[in-house]
C-alpha cells in the first residue's frame, strides 16, 4: 500500500471518528435539554410566570438585566483589551506580566471573584446587596474572556487586511475600527456570547453581591432611583440561577420543586435565544459592515 493510499484511509477514519464524536456530544446536549425543558414544562402553570412569590416573573427579568448591565462594562473594556494586546503592545516585560494577569483572572473560582466583589463593592463603599455590584463581579469573570478572544481574532487576520487599508491611506485607528474589528465580528460575538452564557448562569458571585431577594414595585418602574424601581441597578435583585439554588436547598414554597425544575427550563431557553439571537444581529451587522 502505497502511502498516498494509505494518507487516505487515515484521513477517513480520523473523519468518521470526528463525526462520531461530533454527534455523541449533539445527542448528549439533546438529551439534556430535552430532559430538563420536559422536566420544567411537565406540571406549568400560568402561574409559574408570575410576578410574585409563587412565579419567576421578577427572577427573570432580573437575570436578564444583569446580562445587560455586565455586557455593557465587560464588553467594551475587554474589546480594547484584545485590541490593545493585539495592535499597540510591544514585547516586553510589561505586556508579559499583563498577559499573565489576564490568565489568572481567567482562572479565578467564582466564588473567590464573589468574595472580592463583596469586599470592593458592598462593604468597602458601604452599599447593601445590588445588581450593579453583581455585574461588576460577574464583569471580572468576563473580562479575559472576551479580551483573549479579540486578541486571538485580530491577530488571526491575514496581513492583507491591514496593508490594504493602509494602502488606502486610514489612519491605524481608521484601520481597526472600519476594517479589523467588522472583519472580526463573528470571533468577537462568540466571546460575547460565551461570556453571556457564564453570566446567566452564575451563582456563586451574585450569592456575595447580587443578593437573594427581590422588590419590585411594577408601578414604580419609571422612578429609576426608587428601591422598588424594577430599573434601578441598585436595588437587591435575585437570577434565576440563584433561585433554582434557594428553591432547591432552602424549599421555602410549598412548589419549590416546580418553580426550581420550570426555572432551569427557562434559563435554558433563555440561553438559547440569547444565542441564537446574537448569532443573527452580527451576521446582520456584518453584512452592513462589510457590504455583503
Amino acid at each position: 500500500m502505497n502511502i498516498t493510499k494509505r494518507a487516505k484511509i487515515v484521513d477517513k477514519v480520523m473523519t468518521g471518528i470526528f463525526y462520531v464524536i461530533a454527534g455523541f456530544f449533539l445527542l448528549l446536549l439533546i438529551a439534556f435539554a430535552a430532559y430538563v425543558i420536559g422536566n420544567g414544562f411537565k406540571d406549568f402553570t400560568p402561574k409559574l410566570l408570575s410576578f410574585s412569590k409563587d412565579g419567576i416573573g421578577n427572577q427573570l427579568f432580573n437575570t436578564i438585566y444583569l446580562v445587560v448591565l455586565a455586557l455593557l462594562i465587560s464588553v467594551p473594556l475587554g474589546i480594547a483589551t484584545g485590541v490593545y494586546m493585539a495592535e499597540y503592545a510591544k514585547k516586553g516585560r510589561f505586556t508579559k506580566f499583563l498577559r499573565i494577569c489576564i490568565e489568572t483572572l481567567s482562572s479565578l473560582p467564582s466564588i473567590v471573584v464573589g468574595l472580592f466583589g463583596y469586599l470592593m463593592f458592598i462593604v468597602l463603599v458601604g452599599a447593601r446587596w445590588n445588581l450593579m455590584s453583581g455585574a461588576l463581579a460577574v464583569s471580572i469573570l468576563n473580562l479575559p474572556l472576551i479580551a483573549t478572544t479579540t486578541e486571538d481574532a485580530l491577530r488571526s487576520l491575514p496581513k492583507g487586511y491591514r496593508q490594504g487599508s493602509f494602502g488606502m491611506g486610514a489612519t491605524h485607528w481608521q484601520t481597526i475600527c472600519k476594517v479589523l474589528l467588522p472583519a472580526c465580528l463573528p470571533r468577537i460575538m462568540t466571546g460575547i456570547i460565551l461570556a453571556a452564557g457564564r453570566v446567566f448562569g452564575e451563582a456563586a458571585a451574585l450569592l456575595y453581591t447580587a443578593g437573594m431577594s427581590t422588590d419590585i414595585n411594577w408601578s414604580r418602574t419609571w422612578h429609576i432611583t426608587s428601591p422598588v424601581s424594577a430599573l434601578n441597578p441598585f436595588r437587591p435583585g435575585e437570577t434565576l440561577a440563584l433561585h433554582i439554588w434557594a428553591s432547591r436547598t432552602e424549599a421555602i414554597e410549598a412548589n419549590a420543586e416546580q418553580i426550581a425544575n420550570f426555572s432551569a427550563a427557562v434559563l435554558l431557553l433563555l440561553v438559547f435565544a440569547f444565542s441564537i439571537g446574537a448569532r443573527l444581529l452580527s451576521r446582520k451587522v456584518e453584512k452592513n459592515m462589510t457590504g455583503k
